[in-house]
Formats: structure tokens, C-alpha cells, sequence
């Protein structure tokens, strides 16, 4: 019983330091840490034949298939789970509970659709477990502010949170590739099935204040955010849709600082897609020299896990009251890294330029999250992370394809040296637009 209540003890600690147990902010960090392990468990669970036991002409196909099917639950999320979250403010312990009950039962399900292969059960269960993990994490993320003790910022406050789901995600990935090894996948998923029900009971345990009230029958729906229209809606006033840290009378420019997040965070989106899929069958199509294939996607897995949690470790460690800066000098990073690894390319330096990536879509998410939640107002807060959800899904797909169709045709620096390019000119455009924006603000003051 000591060996397991001291590592309890000392984490229920980390999780609950600087007030975050008097506002809830402890209980969150640990229930998304769980659904993290259980989505880990999923993905082990459903991973397998996709790309290691297809030659590697029909993984490619298989792959780019995967791609575009993953985009289908996030069309779904961002013009329906958003709203239906800012319509019914006062029940998100019970969606939050919800989703997790739900995932629980067709894990279950999906164990029996695994043991006797039935893709017409197993593929829309998958999907649907996809979207329902997303809408956790939209609602995850609108009720932050609610939960936020007075003395940490919302960008060290996200990554608290994301740093112990990475570290849940990577122990429940371990287990599950164990588990796999040994009983098969359909028992990994049945595992799974407890742990998210468990999930779905402590959910409502959060505290009472993470409900807010509904909106007034008279009240103004709010509208979806729209892919083109992701920030305030400038429309409705000054003193609409705004979060506790904008400036009276700038929403439009709040609008503009929340969509140049939004660009910084798609273009690393891409890159890390791009890296994910060209490195890969680079790799097993021989062309990055170095150790064995197992060997090499080992070391780029392993330098992608270290860079994410890196990314949530400096978000955690930071006082930074400035996340628009934060998210541009991650751009301006992975920029750099992969400028250098086109220059002189190995399997050191793609393991490194995946590190730098995986650290810039760490740290520069959660200072997007931390801009939406500072910026946009409680009504349609759900609705923009929504559609920010599915803009860098989109996003990642996208470099996903890139990389894939890629690496048919160049070599490893020909390759990095396109994703470069893309870099360069995303960065450039964001500053330009940032100047611009800055120069605006300070002729309207």
C-alpha cells in the first residue's frame, strides 16, 4: 500500500499546489489525466494493422484514407458540439460525464466489433469515440476560466493540464502495448470501457461553479464560429464577447489577435503533420540513413514525446502575460529547426527537428487556449475552441497529405526544404499582419 499511496500522495500534491484544490482546478488536471489514458488505450488498441503489417505501397493508400476519415468527426464538432455547449452552460458537469459515460460503452462495444472483425460496427464506433473525445476537450477547455485560482496564469494553468495528460497518455500507452502483446487489442478496449465509466463519476463531481447560467430566453443566440469569422463577434459591441482581459472598445482587434494565434497554431499543425508521415515512409522506404527502421522510428518517436512534454513543462514553468508573442516565437522556432534540418539532414537531425516541432505545438497550443479563453466571451467561448479544434485538424491532415504524397517523389532535404518555405512565408505573413494590427490599435487609442 506505501508504494502506490506515496506517488497518489505526491502527485495529488502537484496537482492540487497553489490553490488549485480550493477552485477545482486540481480535479480537472486529474480527470483529464485519466481521459487521456483512456484515449491512449483507444488509439493502441486500434492502431495496429494500418501501417506495420501492410507493404508500403498499401500503407500509403490505407493512410491516406485514415486522413480524411479523421476530418469527417470534426466537421460534426464545430458547427453542432460547440453551440449545443454554449446553449446549455448550466449542465457541463453532466456533457462533460456524458461524454466519458458514452465512450465507456463503445470501448465495450468496439472490443467485441475488434475479436471478430466487423469494420460496420468497429469504423462508426471509432469515429464516434473521436468526436466525443474532442467535445471533452472543448468543454474542458471553455470551463478553465471558471477554475482558475488567482495567482496562476492561464497559460501555466493549461499546461498543467496538459503535462500530466502527456505523462497519463505515455504510462497508458505503455500498458496498453503490453496488454496488446499479450491478450490482444479487443482487451485493451474492454479495459478502457471502466476507466472512462469512472470517468464519468467523477465528472460530476466537479465543482458546482464550473455550471454557469443558461442564457436568457431573449438573449441573442449566439452564432457558431464560422471557419473564416473564429474570434469576437465585433458586431455585437464593445462589451460583448469579450473576456476579462481585453481593453474596452478593441474587439475587433481582439478578433485579429485571436485568428493570428490561429494562424501560427495551423502552421505548426502542418508541419508536424507533414513531419509524422514523411519521415515515416521515408524511413521505410530506406531513405534516411542511419539505424534500423524499428530503430529509427523509435528515436523520432521518442524525440516528438520529449518535445511535447518539454512544450508542456515550459508552459507550466511560465509567468508570461503575453501568449501572442509566445505563439509566434514558437513559429519562429520550428521555423528555424526545419530550415536547419533541410540544410543538413540525417536521422539526428530529423529526430531533432520532430523534438522542436512537437515542443512548438506544445507550448504554442496552450498559449492559443489561453488567448481564446482570455479574449472570448463565455457565450460562445465553446463554440470558437469548436472550430479552432477543427481548423488544426484540417490543418495536421493537410501536412499529413503533403508529407505522404511527398515522399514519392524528393528526398529528405528537398522535402524539408518545402515545409521551409511554407514556414517562412506563414511567419512572415502573421508578423506583417501583427504590425499592421499594433499600428491600428495605437492610432485609435
Amino acid at each position: 500500500m506505501h508504494v502506490v499511496g506515496a506517488p497518489a500522495r505526491a502527485t495529488r500534491r502537484l496537482t492540487h499546489a497553489q490553490g488549485a484544490d480550493r477552485t477545482g482546478l486540481g480535479r480537472l488536471i486529474e480527470l483529464t489525466a485519466a481521459h487521456s489514458a483512456g484515449d491512449a488505450l483507444v488509439t493502441v488498441a486500434l492502431a495496429g494493422a494500418l501501417l506495420f503489417r501492410l507493404p508500403v505501397g498499401q500503407a500509403r493508400g490505407q493512410v491516406a484514407a485514415y486522413l480524411l476519415v479523421t476530418m469527417l468527426p470534426f466537421t460534426v464538432v464545430a458547427p453542432f458540439v460547440g453551440p449545443v455547449l454554449d446553449r446549455l452552460r448550466s449542465g457541463r458537469r453532466y456533457i462533460m460525464a456524458g461524454t466519458l459515460l458514452a465512450r465507456g460503452l463503445l470501448c465495450w462495444g468496439m472490443a467485441g466489433a475488434v475479436h471478430t472483425s466487423d469494420a460496420v460496427t468497429l469504423f462508426p464506433s471509432a469515429l464516434a469515440v473521436l468526436v466525443l473525445s474532442k467535445a471533452y476537450n472543448v468543454s474542458r477547455a471553455a470551463i478553465m476560466p471558471s477554475l482558475l485560482p488567482a495567482d496562476i496564469p492561464l497559460v501555466t494553468a493549461n499546461a498543467r493540464v496538459a503535462l500530466f495528460a502527456l505523462v497519463s497518455a505515455g504510462a497508458g500507452a505503455g500498458l496498453a502495448t503490453g496488454l496488446s502483446a499479450a491478450a490482444g487489442p479487443d482487451w485493451v478496449l474492454r479495459a478502457a470501457a471502466p476507466l472512462f465509466l469512472l470517468c464519468g463519476v467523477f465528472a460530476v463531481r466537479l465543482p458546482r461553479h464550473v455550471d454557469a447560467p443558461d442564457p436568457e430566453e431573449d438573449e441573442p443566440r449566439p452564432r457558431w464560429r464560422t471557419l473564416l469569422g473564429l474570434g469576437p463577434d465585433v458586431n455585437r459591441g464593445p462589451d460583448m464577447n469579450r473576456g476579462p482581459g481585453a481593453r474596452p472598445g478593441v474587439g475587433s482587434l481582439v478578433g485579429s489577435a485571436v485568428g493570428e494565434a490561429m494562424g501560427a497554431n495551423a502552421a505548426i499543425r502542418v508541419q508536424s503533420g507533414f513531419l509524422v508521415f514523411f519521415l515515416l515512409f521515408l524511413v521505410q522506404d530506406g531513405h534516411l540513413r542511419g539505424p534500423g527502421p524499428t530503430v529509427a522510428l523509435a528515436l523520432l518517436a521518442a524525440a516528438a514525446g520529449v518535445g511535447g512534454l518539454a512544450g508542456a513543462a515550459a508552459g507550466s514553468w511560465t509567468r508570461s502575460r503575453s501568449p501572442q508573442l509566445t505563439v509566434l516565437a514558437t513559429l519562429a522556432l520550428a521555423t528555424v529547426a526545419t530550415v536547419a534540418a533541410a540544410f543538413v539532414f540525417t536521422i539526428w537531425t530529423a529526430a531533432a527537428v520532430a523534438l522542436v516541432g512537437a515542443f512548438a505545438q506544445g507550448l504554442g497550443k496552450l498559449a492559443f487556449d489561453a488567448i481564446v479563453q482570455r479574449e472570448i466571451g463565455e457565450e460562445v467561448r465553446s463554440s470558437a475552441f469548436g472550430v479552432a479544434e477543427t481548423l488544426l485538424q484540417i490543418a495536421w491532415v493537410s501536412g499529413g497529405l503533403l508529407g505522404l504524397v511527398l515522399s514519392l517523389f524528393v528526398a529528405g532535404p528537398a522535402g524539408l526544404g518545402v515545409m521551409s518555405a511554407a514556414l517562412a512565408l506563414s511567419l512572415g505573413r502573421l508578423l506583417a499582419l501583427r504590425r499592421r494590427r499594433l499600428a491600428t490599435g495605437a492610432a485609435t487609442a
